[in-house]
């Protein structure tokens, strides 16, 4: 399992055209093969922060099965003008305790 994280910085004042747009946009990134579960959550005290946690199979079914998906620019297309900057994208492995 393969776990997704970004942090989105949205524009001054977009937040709420932001979640509308990301309301869109989630069932895209949800059906991928490969996606488990999807959470974007706003960061406290700043309303135009979020947290986007995206739970993968495995890598490759993010870097090369969606981001080269015509799902993608769907995705894309919704979303992308609400950053700035753009987010930066890291992956973390399974947790290192066996709960």
């Amino acid at each position: 399992m393969i776990l997704e994280h970004a942090l989105l910085q949205v524009r001054p004042g977009q937040s709420d055209a932001f979640e509308g747009a990301m309301a869109k946009a989630r069932p895209i990134i949800a059906r991928q093969p490969g996606c488990q579960s999807v959470e974007v959550r706003p960061e406290q005290g700043n309303p135009d922060r979020y947290l986007l946690l995206v739970t993968w199979d495995r890598i490759e079914s993010h870097r090369d099965g969606f981001r080269r998906s015509e799902d993608y620019q769907l995705w894309r297309g919704l979303l992308h003008a609400f950053y700035s900057p753009m987010p930066e994208i890291a992956y973390y492995g399974a947790s290192i305790f066996d709960d």
